[in-house]
């Protein structure tokens, strides 16, 4: 079995959804090489403390919460933040991620289904030649962005007025080779956490 760099991605839902102790559960039993987070309040920034690891988190402009990135390594770099279009009412970013190799993009997409493909493809123009994008896109269809493929679970992740299934939460792979994918239990959020296992070159 080919090695795997292991990516779990996480809409935490902020205010009432999982909190810092969930979120190390979590961590504790899928043992990450990349946590990522949506929605992630100042609340989460004691995840470094409770689990080690390098720990970084923006807040969306305006807002209290925004991405969060957990690794047991040290990043290569500094964890920057990619500004993206804006939606009507939120202003969006993405959190960037050098993995030598490779880039992650942590993203939380506008819900809007043009604009988030226009922001897809402004991560992708930012990201290396081997690449994922990951989290909460908020989209439903296809993704539409040339080079990448969409290699995250199928299952839904997330229940619309707690119904209507939806597959919102995605990996989009450019240059990289999925192992395997899974939706794992919801836990105190709205939003399954998503398990993507990527081949280690």
């Amino acid at each position: 079995m080919a090695a795997e760099f292991r990516i779990v991605s996480w809409n935490l839902l902020h205010t009432t959804g999982a909190q810092a102790g969930q979120v190390a559960e979590l961590a504790l039993s899928t043992r990450p090489d990349l946590l990522l987070m949506q929605e992630a309040g100042s609340g989460i920034d004691a995840l470094a403390e409770r689990l080690g690891g390098c720990y970084a988190r923006v807040a969306l402009p305006g807002r209290q919460h925004g991405l969060a990135a957990w690794s047991p390594a040290p990043f290569k770099s500094t964890v920057g933040g990619l500004a993206l279009q804006p939606g009507l009412v939120v202003r969006r970013l993405c959190q960037m991620l050098d993995f030598g190799a490779f880039g992650v993009a942590n993203v939380h997409l506008s819900h809007g289904q043009v604009l988030n493909r226009r922001q897809l493809r402004r991560i992708a123009l930012a990201l290396p030649e081997k690449a994922a994008i990951i989290g909460d896109c908020n989209m439903v269809g296809a993704a539409l962005l040339p080079g990448f493929r969409d290699v995250g679970a199928r299952q839904p992740t997330h229940r619309m007025s707690g119904m209507i299934p939806l597959r919102l939460d995605r990996c989009l792979l450019r240059g990289l080779t999925c192992i395997r994918a899974e939706v794992l239990p919801r836990g105190a959020s709205d939003h399954h956490p998503l398990l993507v296992a990527l081949e280690r070159n």
